[in-house]
């Protein structure tokens, strides 16, 4: 179950920021031994790569920072992030990393199926990061989207490094996501239940 995990965790990675985890495997394979792309993910190493990689990653990293632009960066990112998802689970799982030595048996010749599992995954961790930004930037009056974004990030830089490292851990990670998803649902609610009585002030 480690390969499952490990994908798992960089697929919940990419739905909080599309280019940690493809760099933090690329960065990892390239000047270390701690994992070892499988030769169709090999590309991720690249040199080239990982530059585009790091380019996108500060364009990505100031948009989503910055209130309205951070929505909008949210309506693009809708298909970049479970598209990295997906890559990111699917390179993941398929690699031999320091706790995983034989990816190629728990998913078989099947190799759609860790590509759509993180797609999906990805997805559903986005989905949540996009629903809870305007909570944030309504609450705060737009201050706090530069420190959810932050945190955001260091988030998903943790659960990369978890996810290849020390894939049971993740769990903890997913956890912590469960436990944001019901604290977005909840405000959201209290915000429409506001809304709908006209009672003055939404951000208590």
């Amino acid at each position: 179950m480690l390969e499952a995990l490990t994908g798992t965790g960089l697929a919940a990675s990419a739905g909080l920021n599309a280019y940690i985890p493809l760099i933090t495997m690329g960065l990892l394979a390239r000047y270390t031994d701690m994992i070892d792309l499988p030769t169709g993910w090999s590309w991720l190493s690249n040199g080239w790569t990982l530059l585009i990689l790091a380019l996108l990653l500060a364009i990505e990293m100031v948009a989503d920072k910055v209130p309205v632009v951070d929505h909008v960066n949210d309506v693009v990112q809708t298909v970049v992030r479970p598209t990295a998802g997906g890559l990111a689970f699917g390179a993941g799982s398929s690699s031999e990393t320091v706790t995983v030595s034989d990816p190629g048996s728990f998913f078989g010749s099947h190799q759609w199926v860790p590509i759509a599992a993180g797609v999906v995954i990805a997805l559903v961790v986005h989905g949540v990061k996009a629903l809870s930004r305007p909570v944030v930037n309504t609450t705060t009056a737009g201050f706090g989207a530069p420190v959810a974004s932050t945190a955001e990030d260091i988030g998903s830089v943790l659960m990369s490094v978890l996810a290849i490292l020390l894939p049971v851990l993740v769990l903890v990670g997913l956890v912590v996501m469960v436990l944001g998803t019901v604290w977005v649902v909840r405000k959201r609610r209290r915000r429409k239940a506001l809304a709908a009585s006209g009672a003055p002030g939404l951000s208590g």
